[in-house]
């Protein structure tokens, strides 16, 4: 149905009947002096008097422009007087810029309907003027059934920014923005938006500053350093390989040697719990030193040894110490006790899994990984370790274990420079990012620095919340990714106020100017629980300097402290193999995840989530062979057949 002016004139007068005059929305006229295909420029007349309002024409809002059949649809984004001078008792001209953005049509009933595209250009002399409400609300109405409200247009406080998830997730999402001005309080929001929207769905929040675990108290589990049992078996020989020269560049003759030796000390291992003779890796056995089996670093270092012993490793034996030294020098490092703790020497990957991606949830869907405990030179072996576990679940379980991983600080473990950072990480989160949606695993990139970031990675997100930007190549970024005639909302990123932002992408019908919802101070990243007075007061106290240095020299003696165990309990890290399981209070925090546990705690104190059967390190002096491992009465036989499946992909 075709709208004349007029009739445009005469429903705004009935909308704003009855409304303050100061209220009042002022639809004065502008007519097309130019148009080309993806932007127009209008001249329109101000008056001297103070009849139009001072929101009328604004930089960043919508016009309408008459089109035949269908009202055109513009963002204004440059407004100018075409003699540069401004009169005050006279009447001005002025010209203003607007970019193309769709069209507005009725449908049989009468209601508005908007459209991506043009199918009709505006003439020269259109009538162009403020847009209508209900014209507003119907460019940025969504009907997708997961679309949930995630803040407020900037341009109309009354009309709901919505966000469909399904679109969101499915086909990744970024949110980027320089410090301070609300990034981590809008991913916290998205967090509890997604959870209550897709309840399946488990999240993966890689936490590098530690400030997410006060925002969820209710639905997430926190994993740091001193409650991580990430066994170091599970670690592919690329990742093994970088913990173990702790970031720098690997010896390819001591490479080579862990590939050969570490599918034997995997066959050792499994030969014991199945009360069987060890063979050797060859075509039938189907171990290599990526399969997610079982092995003692002690069986390992016993290889090395008899390969030292061995006629024909003469010119080896200065790479077999160098290479024997270093991994003892890991195992017996304290900061990596997340990975050689002895409790994780069990076939335990069903339960440490189950716990990391939270299946099942257990109404806490959000696991928060905090990583600044971790040695910062093995960070990114972890994370490839967490993003590649968790497409290969996605994708042997047959998308029944749908994650979303959340990379804060992305730029870290994917730069753009393709000769930085950890090849093994750079590719497990392009794999999610480029095959993710085909099986139910998505992604999430949280930057401060998108032109830091690997460009292909970032072009897989369809949808992105950009926030504030100052810098000329972050800004750069954006304008490459969004798409169609919006990239004109490039030019608010500098001067985006905090809490707002520009949405595009798959998520939302178009692009939109947003101030994101205000969120609790209890929700608020890192904010929880904070007293500002009592922090100054604790401030002022003395120090005691010497307890200070010795928690810096020691810290495992401090955690034994702060944990109230007996130091001499801790003492026996110098061996070996035989450090203590970092899940110091595993049956408190599994009560605190999964609610009370009946019975009482097994004797000990240590025994929890985690199942033990076996030191780190076999007893030399103790001849035979340990039993076969057994497993809980209650483990779950779905989980078990999907590890199953799990190990067989690195065969296959």
């Amino acid at each position: 149905m075709y709208r004349t002016p007029e009739r445009d004139r005469a429903d705004d007068r009935r909308t704003d009947r009855g409304a303050r005059t100061s209220d009042r929305r002022n639809r004065t006229e502008g007519h097309v002096i130019d148009c080309d295909g993806t932007r127009a420029v209008i001249s329109a007349i101000m008056p001297a008097d103070s009849s139009v309002s001072d929101d009328y024409w604004n930089v960043g809002s919508l016009i309408t422009i008459a089109s035949g059949p269908a009202r055109t649809v513009g963002m204004l984004y440059r407004i100018e007087v075409p003699d540069a001078a401004w009169r005050k008792a006279a009447p001005n001209t002025v010209h203003i810029h607007v970019e193309l953005v769709g069209e507005i049509r009725e449908d049989g009933g009468g209601a508005a309907r908007f459209a991506g595209g043009l199918s009709h250009y505006p003439h020269l002399g259109a009538v162009a003027h403020r847009i209508r409400n209900a014209d507003l609300q119907a460019i940025f109405a969504n009907t997708d059934p997961t679309a949930v409200p995630l803040g407020r247009l900037s341009q109309s406080r009354d009309i709901e920014a919505m966000v469909s998830i399904d679109a969101m997730i499915s086909r990744h999402f970024a949110v980027v923005g320089t410090t301070g001005v609300g990034k981590s309080t809008t991913v916290s929001l998205l967090i509890r938006k997604i959870v209550a929207a897709r309840p399946d769905i488990g999240i993966l929040l890689l936490d590098p500053h530690n400030e997410f675990a006060s925002a969820f108290p209710d639905i997430a589990v926190t994993i740091d350093d001193s409650t991580l049992d990430l066994p170091f078996w599970l670690f592919r020989l690329e990742e093994f390989v970088e913990v173990l020269f702790r970031g720098r560049p690997a010896d390819p003759e001591e490479v080579d040697i862990l590939r050969d030796l570490i599918p034997e000390a995997r066959l050792r291992f499994k030969g014991d719990m199945a009360g069987g003779p060890m063979r050797k890796p060859g075509r039938n056995n189907q171990v290599t030193a990526d399969t997610p089996v079982p092995y003692r670093v002690a069986d390992l270092l016993a290889l090395i040894k008899e390969r030292m012993g061995s006629l024909d490793a003469r010119e080896q034996r200065t790479t077999l110490k160098s290479l024997a030294s270093r991994i003892e020098a890991a195992v017996n490092d304290p900061r990596y006790r997340f990975m050689f703790a002895h409790k994780t020497i069990t076939d335990n990957l069903a339960e440490v899994l189950a716990h990391i991606y939270r299946v099942p949830a257990k109404g806490r869907p959000v696991t928060i990984f905090q990583l600044n405990g971790i040695p910062s030179e093995v960070v990114n072996a972890v994370v490839s370790v967490l993003c590649r576990v968790a497409f290969e679940l996605s994708v042997w379980s047959r998308s029944k274990v749908k994650t979303l991983v959340l990379c804060e600080e992305a730029h870290r473990y994917i730069p753009a420079d393709r000769e930085a950072g950890f090849g093994p990480t750079r590719a497990s989160i392009a794999r999610i990012a480029k095959e993710g949606r085909k099986y139910g695993v998505s992604l999430g990139i949280i930057t401060q620095r998108p032109s830091e970031l690997d460009a292909t990675i970032l072009s897989q997100c369809n949808t992105i919340f950009a926030m504030r930007l100052g810098n000329d190549s972050d800004q750069d970024i954006i304008r490459r990714a969004i798409t169609g005639a919006s990239r004109s909302y490039i030019n608010f990123l500098p001067s985006l106020a905090n809490r707002e932002a520009i949405a595009f992408g798959q998520g939302v019908n178009t692009p939109m100017r947003m101030i994101v919802e205000t969120v609790d101070t209890a929700g608020v990243p890192g904010q929880a629980g904070d007293d500002p007075h009592q922090e100054r007061t604790d401030a002022a106290g003395p120090v005691d300097m010497h307890g200070l240095l010795q928690a810096v020299r020691e810290p495992v003696l401090a955690a034994a402290d702060a944990l109230g165990e007996p130091l001499e309990s801790w003492s026996t890290l110098g061996v070996v193999g035989e450090q203590w399981p970092s899940l110091a209070d595993a049956p408190k925090l599994q009560e605190s995840v999964d609610g009370p546990v009946d019975g009482a705690p097994p004797p000990g104190g240590r025994e929890g989530l985690f199942t033990y059967d076996g030191p780190l390190r076999r007893n030399a002096e103790v001849g035979g062979r340990s039993g076969r491992t057994q497993q809980p009465n209650d483990a779950p036989h779905g989980a078990r057949d999907l590890i199953s499946r799990f190990r067989r992909a690195d065969r296959d």
